[in-house]
């Protein structure tokens, strides 16, 4: 809506959540600027920065679809990174037993290396007396095995099941040093703003590099992990099959031991010293945020639609801007300190890197316990007109499909889009194209 502030009382989502609640979203039957306009003139305005997290002397974070640093590390440090992000594992090398890639590259490519892709993973587990319990092994079913008779697949009784999107990791090293308070007072404000209708969830997760810390999750469709080191580290175990100090357990083969000292791993455990993962998190940390469609962002339809977006209340949950904390400020339990360029960054991801239960949540859990089972991270939108394949199952072929199955805390927001008027929800399809 508008770049310093925001309202909470007048006609925008927080004072229609007041005033006509969750429940009454049917009574909307169009949003017009003539309404809105009339709402403003009676309303009180309470404002609030727009930018989620403000520090003085914030800088946008740089943007593009180009493979240029973002200043994290000069430019023949970064492309030497993307190499290794992108080069093929083998057996020699760790891969398998069962995995479901052979590099980085393989889920995290388009529109170029470090964005994301077609490539899912699926999940498979089993409700006993409303507790979820995983597949046996692992609620990660892989897909592929280096011998075919190991390959995994979802055995009978385990009803819970859902596939997972690869997600883009352009610009998660802004997203890494985004402070925790900053997340948690977001929570906070969604709640406070909306009369408890909204209300993201964070959790604190274990950090792999450091025994008994624990940070906010943002990574991962459940939030399962808050650094990318950890990220990186569960991703190479989890997806490639290649064993660290950081993860030194072997994956099983639906519960079956199929690691070294079988005849399906050559390799004793750690496969790989660590080495590979710390220029994985080093190649994210230097990525740029995706960039909007530049050819867009003036169009007037595209403009409509990004106000209507706002109007409606898709920005509670897409948040439009975050600032990340100051330069300097460590982070990860101590491990790491936020990098000049990465700190008092202004980020536009659309997304509030928190749980919510929408209606589409998958009943897995990972990292956060039970509360979450039906949840998912809000999907941030930056570069989201490079996918086809929307929400975290990739079952949404389209923008309206996706809008559609928000439900559950966004519920009343959907039903404000559906009384939008055709033209008025084509605008905000337009918007989306453009992010």
């Amino acid at each position: 809506m508008r770049n310093d502030i925001r309202s909470l009382a007048a006609p925008r989502a927080s004072t229609e959540i007041v005033r006509l609640g969750p429940n009454k979203g049917e009574q909307m039957r169009k949003i017009s600027t003539l309404t809105i306009v009339a709402w403003m003139a009676v309303s009180v305005w309470v404002l609030l920065p727009a930018v989620v997290g403000t520090q003085s002397g914030a800088t946008d974070a740089p943007a593009g679809f180009d493979g240029v640093t973002n200043g994290f590390v000069d430019q023949t440090t970064h492309d030497a990174d993307a190499d290794v992000f992108a080069e093929q594992e083998g057996v020699d090398e760790g891969l398998g037993p069962v995995y479901n890639a052979q590099s980085c590259g393989e889920c995290h490519q388009n529109p170029l290396m470090g964005s994301s892709s077609q490539i899912t993973e699926q999940r498979a587990g089993r409700l006993v007396n409303g507790v979820f319990v995983s597949h046996r092994g692992d609620s990660l079913i892989h897909s592929r095995a280096t011998f075919a008779s190991i390959q995994e697949r979802i055995q009978p009784g385990n009803t819970v099941r859902s596939f997972r999107t690869s997600l883009s990791i352009l610009g998660d090293g802004f997203v890494e040093a985004i402070a925790n308070s900053t997340l948690e007072e977001l929570a906070d404000d969604q709640a406070r703003n909306t009369n408890g209708a909204i209300r993201g969830q964070t959790i604190n997760v274990p950090l792999g590099e450091v025994p008994n810390a624990t940070r906010v999750g943002r990574f991962g469709h459940k939030n399962q992990q808050a650094s990318l080191l950890s990220f990186a580290g569960d991703a190479y175990l989890n997806e490639m099959g290649i064993t660290t100090p950081m993860f030194p357990v072997e994956n099983t083969s639906n519960g079956t031991f199929v690691g070294f000292g079988t005849a399906f791993d050559p390799l004793p455990e750690p496969e790989d010293d660590g080495e590979d993962l710390e220029i994985f998190a080093r190649f994210m940390r230097a990525t740029k945020v995706p960039p909007r469609e530049a050819s867009l962002v003036n169009n007037a339809t595209v403009r409509q639609g990004e106000q209507l977006f706002d109007d409606i209340g898709c920005d509670i949950c897409h948040t439009r801007r975050i600032v990340t904390a100051p330069a300097g400020t460590l982070i990860n339990g101590g491990a790491l300190r936020v990098h000049a360029s990465l700190g008092n960054k202004i980020i536009r991801p659309f997304g509030d890197f928190l749980l919510h239960d929408i209606g589409t949540g998958d009943g897995i859990v990972q990292n956060g316990g039970n509360s979450t089972r039906n949840k998912v991270r809000t999907a941030p939108l930056w570069g989201v007109r490079t996918r086809n394949r929307l929400m975290h199952d990739g079952l949404s072929f389209t923008f309206n499909e996706a809008i559609q199955r928000h439900q559950g805390e966004a519920g009343f927001v959907t039903n404000r889009f559906n009384n939008l008027s055709s033209s008025q929800r084509d605008a905000i399809v337009a918007y989306l194209t453009s992010l």
